[in-house]
């Protein structure tokens, strides 16, 4: 998705504020004049042998429950977002395009739809499966992301709401069979690494 400053427009616009604006201010300002603006278009699209390339993320964190009880702890959450047609729930995720990594598209998608930025971990894997609206073909990239920020602002807050639910919540709101297979892989990677960092305090 998206639109841009083209490299031309940014030179000029560079040399100028350097004529006649304070060196700290412009700068500033382009980067959230293209932070909060969603790409769009699919000129720029990767296809590998027919096949649409997707790429997307599952946000999720530890929230800290209450701990007045005694008990305490922490709780994970997942975010999912509206789909751009409203109909049910989905993690964010969009096409994949020749000017970027995969890594890149991952976490720029992640930020147009749901507004988040954070630590993007290891892939979960590639899906393929076919658009409900014509039957294309799509390869469907997922990864983690452990959220660090949640921004008030970002490029699709009118058309999306976003949502943080238990893993229980998100298997169920969750559309797409390849999201949730996904999200099924993340909560294994999770407890397994849970699991690790109770053995090595044991032994500690």
């Amino acid at each position: 998705m998206g639109l841009f400053l083209s490299r031309n427009l940014v030179n000029f616009l560079l040399s100028f504020s350097a004529k006649k604006m304070p060196v700290k201010i412009f700068p500033v300002q382009i980067e959230d004049v293209v932070s909060l603006v969603s790409r769009t278009g699919r000129h720029l699209q990767r296809y590998d042998k027919g096949c649409r390339q997707v790429v997307g993320c599952i946000p999720y964190r530890y929230k800290k429950t209450d701990q007045s009880s005694g008990g305490g702890g922490e709780e994970l959450e997942f975010l999912v977002v509206s789909s751009q047609k409203g109909k049910g729930m989905m993690f964010p995720k969009g096409g994949w395009e020749m000017d970027e990594t995969i890594e890149q598209a991952a976490l720029r998608e992640t930020t147009e739809e749901a507004g988040v930025t954070g630590t993007l971990e290891c892939k979960l894997g590639k899906w393929q499966y076919k658009s409900k609206s014509n039957g294309s073909c799509h390869d469907g990239h997922m990864f983690p992301l452990l959220v660090k920020k949640q921004l008030d602002s970002w490029p699709e807050e009118h058309i999306r709401q976003r949502r943080w639910v238990s893993a229980d919540e998100a298997k169920e709101m969750c559309q797409q069979l390849w999201m949730k297979e996904a999200l099924e892989l993340l909560i294994q990677r999770l407890r397994q690494q849970q699991n690790g960092y109770a053995a090595e305090r044991q032994r500690a």
